[in-house]
């Protein structure tokens, strides 16, 4: 007899975290083995419990959010990480793709569709959730942005960390045309975070 898929939860909601208790308990072939509130109680318990699976939620409070859990488990390589999430934006998708994500689920989706996901995440397969599919293939066709000269610099400077402040003293320009820039920068790359355009430009190889 095939043993059980054995899943780690992983959202800060401890009533979502208890509604997916139930939901899997139902299944013979997938058992829960434990449940973390934060990201890092999930790494951690990643690597005491050596789960096959563990669902992780990309928003999680205080502290990393699944997109940094996520790449740390995926570092060890001690489980397949599947996504399930509310949040289907471009930079969300990259980044937790990038991070290592197996698969990338949404919550909307139907029970059999989140076992079958499950199921496919223990061996290794990438499921995505149809309008994350078609993000993704949507993304893929695109041609590349076209930034200028100094957007890259820009983009070059925020991939290390940098602030509006930091990054106006190290290209000699004011802070408002740091933010001018900034905001011609999200909309070439259609995020709206400093970390979605990290994400993006380094999806897009527009880093050197």
């Amino acid at each position: 007899m095939t043993p059980p898929v054995r899943i780690l939860l992983c959202d800060d909601h401890a009533v979502v975290r208890a509604g997916l208790l139930a939901l899997l308990g139902g299944e013979p072939d997938i058992e829960v083995v434990g449940e973390a509130g934060s990201g890092e109680e999930a790494v951690a318990l990643a690597t005491r419990l050596g789960p096959d699976v563990v669902l992780m939620d990309l928003q999680l409070g205080p502290g990393i959010d699944g997109v940094e859990a996520t790449r740390r488990i995926a570092a060890t390589g001690t489980a397949n990480v599947l996504v399930l999430t509310t949040y289907d934006t471009d930079a969300d998708i990259t980044r937790a793709i990038e991070a290592g994500a197996t698969g990338y689920l949404l919550k909307a989706e139907r029970p059999e569709e989140l076992f079958a996901a499950i199921r496919a995440a223990a061996q290794g397969r990438t499921t995505l959730s149809p309008p994350v599919a078609s993000r993704v293939m949507a993304r893929m066709r695109s041609p590349r942005p076209t930034l200028t000269d100094r957007e890259l610099d820009i983009l070059g400077q925020l991939s290390q960390g940098l602030g509006n402040r930091d990054i106006a003293r190290a290209l000699f320009i004011s802070e408002a045309t740091v933010k001018t820039h900034l905001g011609r920068i999200y909309e070439k790359l259609g995020v709206d975070t400093r970390a979605g355009a990290v994400a993006v430009a380094n999806e897009q190889r527009l880093l050197p």
